[in-house]
């Protein structure tokens, strides 16, 4: 039997209605498909891991691949673009009026994952991918999701032991044996009801992507390597956005006049892994986290109006400064740098990405 989300069961059980049996009539049209016409197209992976094929790829591999082929509609992080999904974040959600659905918080099985990689992506030009560079991909969304470590490989082998937050979070659909009797009959087609009304509105009219922007991302996922595109859209941008800067920008310290503009420019993208819970630039407020204009050069835990842990606290009181040596070192891993600190984050795993972050910062430091 397949699953189904225990927050639906309820409101489809008292909604659906079952039509008449189709006409039995047969036409003796066609032939059977044969076995190697069926594997042809045949590609399902259900949730046992039946028909996983032999393969491997790394978490490192995935991030490269999902760069060039994701990313343009999904982002670096899989934090999703526009209206595009997002395919990561969201835990804890799943309650809340809005959830947010990704992998890491509502599908149930890996292999969902796998599966729908392997036969629907690329967008625009599926199954383009082999069967270790569809591991890889998924170990990457694994990674986005906080589910497995930076060095991990994902394998056939190992697939199957990987368990996501909502496995329990689905029940089995059984209407077919349960519910299906109590709809046989003849369907009422005139004067059903009393009265029609619309009980309820959508709250969110911006679902659909425009159809210019899936005709250019159609493009670009076609084209050899359409990060590189991306990137090159962004340094310029950033640079122009440093050479327009006003005239008070030009009184900041030397550290920030001097910053490299295609530097700032992927410490923008980097930093999307921390606006869950921090904001920066105008009107930036605190948030999880606190706000980080001004962040760099500065005492530590001096955000007014933020509730900062003990452990920073008292980090502060011993004279602790955010510069480019403890910046670096916290935000490789935070909870070895400060035992004890709220944050949650696993830390930058990469010395490219931390340094993109802080030069990020700087570009805040008034």
């Amino acid at each position: 039997m397949s699953k189904f989300p225990k927050h639906l069961a309820i409101a489809l059980a008292g909604a659906l209605v079952v039509a008449g049996p189709a006409s039995a009539e047969k036409f003796g049209l066609g032939r059977p498909a044969a076995p190697d016409e069926i594997a042809a197209w045949d590609h399902d992976v259900n949730p046992e891991g039946v028909g996983l094929p032999v393969g491997s790829g790394s978490v490192e591999d995935g991030e490269a691949l999902f760069g060039d082929y994701c990313a343009i509609c999904h982002g670096d992080f899989a934090e999703g673009v526009d209206n595009w999904p997002k395919l990561a974040g969201g835990q804890g959600t799943l309650d809340h009026k809005d959830p947010l659905k990704t992998v890491g918080s509502y599908w149930p099985h890996v292999t969902t994952t796998w599966d729908y990689v392997n036969r629907s992506m690329p967008f625009g030009n599926a199954q383009t991918l082999t069967v270790d560079e569809v591991y890889a991909v998924v170990a990457y969304i694994l990674y986005s999701n906080d589910l497995v470590e930076d060095d991990f490989v994902l394998s056939n082998e190992n697939l199957l032991d990987i368990e996501l937050p909502n496995k329990d979070g689905f029940i089995i659909d059984d209407r077919a044996e349960s519910e299906y009797s109590k709809w046989s009959g003849e369907p009422c087609m005139t004067d059903c009801k009393d009265k029609v009304e619309i009980t309820m509105r959508a709250m969110v009219l911006d679902v659909t992507p425009e159809e210019t922007k899936a005709r250019k991302v159609q493009e670009l996922v076609k084209s050899t390597n359409p990060r590189n595109a991306a990137a090159a859209e962004a340094v310029p941008a950033a640079a122009e956005a440093t050479t327009e800067a006003p005239a008070a920008e030009e009184a900041k310290p030397e550290e920030t006049a001097a910053l490299d503009p295609a530097l700032v420019a992927k410490g923008e993208t980097v930093f999307k892994k921390c606006a869950a819970c921090h904001q920066v630039g105008e009107g930036a407020k605190n948030k999880v986290g606190p706000m980080l204009n001004a962040v760099f050069g500065h005492p530590a835990g001096a955000v007014e109006g933020f509730g900062y842990s003990k452990q920073l606290k008292a980090a502060a009181e011993g004279g602790l400064v955010w510069d480019d040596a403890t910046l670096a070192e916290f935000l490789a891993k935070p909870r070895d740098y400060i035992k004890g600190t709220k944050m949650s984050f696993n830390g930058l795993k990469k010395d490219e990405e931390i340094a993109a972050v802080i030069a990020y910062l700087k570009s805040f430091a008034q």
